[in-house]
Order: C-alpha cells, then sequence, then structure tokens
C-alpha cells in the first residue's frame, strides 16, 4: 500500500472523531506532548504510545496543546481511566527554544513548517499544572528527556539557578527516566490489575516524591544532600552529582533519596540495559513511520525530514563526555538491535514513494558503537566508571567493527539501494591503533576502509572536541594527537581510492576548564591541520551533566577541586571568536588579543604577516550558537533544519 494513502486508523488517534472511529467512548490513557505527531521509532511519544496500545490500551495523544486559550486541547478527550502521560517532546523545551547566549531561537524543527511557539518553555510543567487543574484526581506520569534530566536538583542555566526535582513544579505523581519501555510496561501491567499508579512504588526506574520512604528490600539507599542544602552549598550540590552518574549507570545500582521542601524524592535503581530482543520489539511495532496526516497542510516537520531515510540501529553512548547527555538519558551500555530487524526496516524504507534509493543514515547516538559490549559482563555488572574508553579503552570492552561492517555490506546489496550513507558522527579513536589495540584480526582496517569508499556523502563528521589536553581531560576525550594519527589513516584511504571528501570535525569554545590561550591554540592546531572551522559551538550547560556541574559549582564533582570556567557574555565571545580566525574581520581582533596576552607567537602562526585592520572590539558578524550535542533524534540536527528552511525559503 503506498504509504501516502494509508487510512486514518493507521495511527494513533489525534482527535475526538477518530477516537470515535475506533468505536471507544473512553481512553485508557492520554498522552500530551510538545512534538507534533510523528509515528517514528526515532520520537519517543509515538514508541510509548505504541507500546501502551500493543498492551490491550485504548490510546490517544495531544500533540502540542495549546496552554494559553481556554484549554481546549486538555479537554477535548476528557479525562483517561488509568492516568496522563506528558512529556516536553525529543528535546528538552529550553534547549529547544534558546541559543547558548539565550537568544529565541526562530524555528522549532519538531512542528510542522519548521514555525516556533507550538510548545512553552519547561513545557513538562506547564503541562502538568494544567492538568491538575483540570482533572486533580487523575495520575500524571511524566517522561522523555526533560523530565529525565531534571528528576534531581539541577542547574538550570536558563534561569541561572539551581533548581528541585521536576516531580516538585510539575506535581507530576510519578517520573520514567531514561528509554521508558523496560518501565512502562511494568507499570501497564500493574494499573490493568487494578493497582492505582500512585501506589507503585517498586518499579525500576522510576522517581516519585513521597512523606515517608517504603522499605524495598531489594535495594539499598543513598542518601544525598537536601535540595535546601545544595542551595546553601554548591560543593554538596557538586557531590550529590557524582552519586546520580555513578548510579545511573550501574547494572546493580543503589536507589537514591533526597529531601526536598518537605518531602522525599525516591529514585529507583534503572534497568539493566535492553537486550536484542527486548530493542526489537520497541523498533518492531506497527509504526507508519510518518507525520500524522493531520499535518499535510501546514508543511513538512523538519526533524522528519532530517531522519526520514535513515535507520537508528543502537542506543547508548560508553563514551560518558562530560558536555553531553546522551549516556545520562540512554544510559552508557550499548543497547543494540538485531541485523534482521535493522535489515527488515531497511527494506520497508524502500517501499517509501518519496525514496530514491539512498539511504541518509545507518546509525545511532555513535555511528559505530553497535554490538560493542563487555567481553565478560560480570566485570561490567559490577563497574562503576562513566567511562568504558576514558581515561583508557575498558580492557573487557569488545570493540569489533566486524558487526557492523557486514551489515553495510548487507544493505549495500539490496537491489534498491544505491548508497547507504553514515551521517551520525563517527567515534575515530576507536579506530586508530595506538588508542584502541583491539585490532589484531585488521577490524578498524577493513571498518573505515567499507566507510570511506562507499558510505561517506561528501564529508565525515567526527568530534575530537578540543586540541589542549587539560581541556580534553576534563571533557573525558583523548588527546589531539590521535585525531591527527585518524586524519592520517583517513587521508591514506582516500589517496588510495583516488577520493575528496574531507574530515569535518566538531569542536566547542568555553567548556569549563578552557582558557583564551587554549581557543587560541586550537585556532593554531586546526589551521595546521588545513581546517578551517565550521562545525563550532559555544558551550551550552545542560542539566545532568559533569560540565554544567563545573560550570555552576565552580569544583568538578569527583575531586571537588576548583575548575575555572568561562562564564561572562564577553569571556564566552571572546573563545568562540577564536574560530574564525580566517575570517578578515576577526584578523586585527585576535592580534591585539594575543599580542594582550604576550602570545606574538601564536598571532604569528594564525596570522602571518596580516596588519591588524579592526580595533579589539567584537566583530560584528558572529556564529550563531548551536545547542548541545545529545538532545534529539540525529546529532546536530538543529543546524542542520536552520540550512533546510533558509534554503526553502531563499
Amino acid at each position: 500500500m503506498d504509504q501516502q494513502k494509508r487510512p486514518l486508523s493507521d495511527w494513533l488517534p489525534i482527535t475526538q472523531k477518530e477516537v470515535e472511529a475506533n468505536g471507544w467512548d473512553e481512553l485508557d490513557v492520554i498522552l500530551i506532548s510538545g512534538d507534533a505527531y510523528v509515528d517514528h521509532p526515532t520520537f519517543g511519544t509515538a514508541v510509548i504510545g505504541r507500546i501502551i496500545e500493543s498492551e490491550g490500551f485504548r490510546i490517544a495523544i495531544i500533540p502540542q496543546p495549546n496552554w494559553q486559550d481556554d484549554l481546549r486541547d486538555f479537554k477535548k478527550f476528557g479525562k483517561p481511566k488509568y492516568f496522563f502521560g506528558v512529556t516536553a517532546g525529543c528535546m528538552d523545551s529550553m534547549v529547544n527554544h534558546y541559543t547558548a547566549s539565550k537568544r529565541k531561537r526562530s524555528t522549532d524543527g519538531y512542528t510542522p513548517g519548521g514555525v516556533a511557539g507550538f510548545r512553552p518553555d519547561y513545557a513538562t510543567t506547564v503541562y502538568c499544572n494544567i492538568l491538575k487543574k483540570l482533572y486533580p484526581d487523575v495520575p500524571v506520569l511524566i517522561g522523555g528527556i526533560e523530565a529525565s534530566l531534571r528528576r534531581v536538583t539541577h542547574y538550570d542555566y536558563w534561569s541561572d539557578r539551581l533548581m528541585p526535582t521536576i516531580l516538585t513544579d510539575s506535581k507530576a505523581d510519578m517520573l520514567v527516566y531514561g528509554m521508558g519501555e523496560q518501565p512502562l510496561r511494568q507499570i501497564l501491567k500493574l494499573v490493568k490489575k487494578g493497582v492505582p499508579l500512585t501506589s507503585i512504588k517498586d518499579v525500576n526506574q522510576i522517581a516519585y516524591l513521597t512523606e515517608k520512604v517504603p522499605e524495598i528490600k531489594k535495594w539499598n539507599t543513598v542518601a544525598l544532600s537536601s535540595h535546601e542544602d545544595c542551595l546553601k552549598d554548591k560543593l554538596k550540590y557538586a557531590a550529590n552529582f557524582k552519586i546520580v552518574e555513578v548510579e545511573s549507570n550501574k547494572w546493580q545500582a543503589n536507589r537514591i533519596t533526597q529531601e526536598v521542601r518537605g518531602k522525599t524524592l525516591v529514585i529507583n535503581p534503572p534497568f539493566v540495559t535492553m537486550t536484542e530482543t527486548e530493542m526489537d520489539m520497541s523498533f518492531d511495532l506497527p509504526y507508519t513511520r510518518l507525520p500524522h496526516p493531520k499535518y499535510n497542510k501546514r508543511g513538512t516537520i523538519p526533524s522528519y525530514e532530517m531522519i526520514k531515510f535513515s535507520v537508528n540501529m543502537h542506543r547508548g553512548c560508553f563514551g560518558g563526555c562530560s558536555f553531553c547527555t546522551i549516556s545520562a538519558h540512554q544510559g552508557k551500555f550499548i543497547a543494540s538491535r538485531s541485523e534482521k530487524s535493522i535489515l527488515k526496516e531497511v527494506e520497508e524504507l524502500t517501499k517509501h514513494p518519496e525514496f530514491k534509493g539512498y539511504i541518509s543514515d545507518l546509525g545511532g547516538p555513535s555511528a559505530n558503537m553497535y554490538k560493542m559490549k563487555g567481553k565478560d559482563e560480570s566485570i561490567c555488572a559490577r563497574c562503576q566508571a562513566p567511562s568504558c574508553i576514558h581515561p583508557v579503552i575498558c580492557s573487557n570492552l569488545d570493540t569489533s567493527h566486524k558487526p557492523l561492517t557486514e551489515i553495510y555490506k548487507k544493505v549495500d546489496a539490496l537491489p534498491d539501494v544505491k548508497k547507504a550513507y553514515v551521517g551520525s558522527g563517527v567515534r575515530y579513536d576507536l579506530l586508530v591503533d595506538d588508542f584502541n589495540k583491539n585490532n589484531q584480526d585488521g577490524n578498524h582496517d577493513e571498518y573505515l576502509e567499507q566507510l570511506v569508499t562507499k558510505h561517506v556523502c561528501g564529508r565525515l563528521k567526527v568530534a575530537p572536541e578540543h586540541t589542549g589536553d587539560a581541556t580534553l581531560k576534563i571533557m573525558r576525550k583523548p588527546s589531539f594527537k590521535y585525531f591527527k594519527k585518524f586524519k592520517e589513516k583517513y587521508d591514506k584511504i582516500q589517496e588510495k581510492h583516488g577520493l575528496k571528501q574531507p574530515l569535518i570535525p566538531y569542536f566547542i569554545s568555553s567548556h569549563p576548564g578552557t582558557t583564551e590561550e587554549d581557543m587560541a591554540n586550537l585556532a593554531a592546531e586546526t589551521k595546521d591541520l588545513g581546517f578551517r572551522l565550521e562545525q563550532v559551538q559555544d558551550f551550552t550547560p545542560t542539566p545532568m551533566t559533569v560540565a554544567t556541574v563545573i560550570y555552576y559549582s565552580g569544583v568538578h564533582p569527583y575531586t571537588l577541586q576548583p575548575v575555572d570556567t568561562p562564564k561572562t557574555k564577553e569571556d564566552k565571545k571572546i573563545q568562540n571568536n577564536y574560530f574564525f580566525w580566517y575570517k578578515p574581520e576577526f584578523k586585527g581582533w585576535i592580534r591585539q588579543r594575543l599580542n594582550k596576552i604576550g602570545r606574538q607567537d601564536l598571532a604569528e602562526r594564525l596570522l602571518g604577516e596580516d596588519k591588524p585592520k579592526h580595533s579589539p572590539s567584537f566583530p560584528k558578524k558572529a556564529s550563531e550558537n548551536k545547542p548541545e550535542r545529545g538532545q534529539g533524534p540525529v546529532e546536530s540536527f538543529t543546524n542542520k533544519v536552520k540550512k533546510h528552511w533558509t534554503a526553502k525559503k531563499k
């Protein structure tokens, strides 16, 4: 069947008419989302909705309800039998709305036409408060990345203050953190048996507020410093973070409690990483893989356009980068789909009426972590390290690229696939023999040659993030010397095959621990390698990352030792400007800055004999800062959306 002509009943209902068409006079669960409804496994609302449906519940979705009128969107279905589910969407609403310099964004990639303004700031809290006012007796369950990363005392960059668990201000009854399939299925089974949502206390991966902490013998409990103590003492807030991060990434984790405003927050331990069978169950649900037809006349949804012909093969990331939210939400252990499930999805994509033979991405959070896990998983079960590859690659980690290489080859062999690209960022350090010793069978070389010769669409994205060892250590990234070794390897393959596919490295300015001199060195190092940087961003503090804790508290949460951090608008702009040494309007400014700090040698290295043309005031043209990576269905898609809609307008 032509996917564009599918009956409306193939989607989960979003209108009363669709509910009635199903013959339902009552709904069991109603989901409210800050995103438009795209029935695709990349979008959390669709996944959660399909799981609820698969458990035999009558489910409807209210996507992007109007919170500023008479609230008719919230009232249209009445009250559900069991509970409301609420999510801000695939991104934290504040990251979605604002740049690193706190400027309001003019587009929203999760809305038809890319139009901004269809969700509120702090969307989860706003939606929940409306529901609690309209239906005070109906339980509310919250989830998604906004709720997940704000489940405990956290620093909110946009209001510049410490905020308590989101359960406090939202008044929600329960929070599911991380990827929600496992806890949700247990919750649904319990409510179907008649257990009220508000009585459920012993399911893994949930959080709730209570006046009396229940005794649950299967878990030990670790108490954090109270929210009120964190407000008084930044060191206590920093120390809390270490406990939360460690417990969030353990297989045999402890329950966490924290006193907040006269109640106790309880965070149950996470589930063990999803198995291949569980992953397949989630991805093989009957998605249409299309936006709801309601949006046909409102324009395309940019985030969907970016992933329409892509395939997500795994979840999680064991990099543990200090600035990234991926492991905080998806976990550090990799959950991979089966080869059968992946190939089945590729074949379904080839039947799409708009498919022209090109897969845009065979990837994941990091493109090349598929099927990587511990050789002896009993060791993983006892592990407390936040990263499996920093400061060195764990000797127990199987980093073979062979399973991934085989999938690439099998997708290439499909008759309807002309090209299958890898659009996700590649973790280059896994392919450098000096850093990753697991190449006795040549799996690195085989993978890289396959990738470079058949799966690069013009250029390859990698993320060294910085060049200074001190900053990279704080970032939990490897030394820049390994990027140079990777580039040598990459260039040799290109030369061998007569290819011209540039590397596109990502870098961050103003990261905790970075000085102005570090940024000047970064500019000089990358210039020496022939780069004129484009894929750059200014550090954005987002909840639940090491770097954000440092930004707010001034200390590293694992050592409680001071770390200098650029915080003022002026300091951040100074650092970001060094990325653009090659632009005429920046050259005079850079020379005067470097002369001022006694680094004339760097000025010469960057600018040669160019004479200063400008005063040291800031150039008029500055780069637009992009949101922190790790938010949304594909890495850095927001920047792609911006380019997409700029092109459309032209």
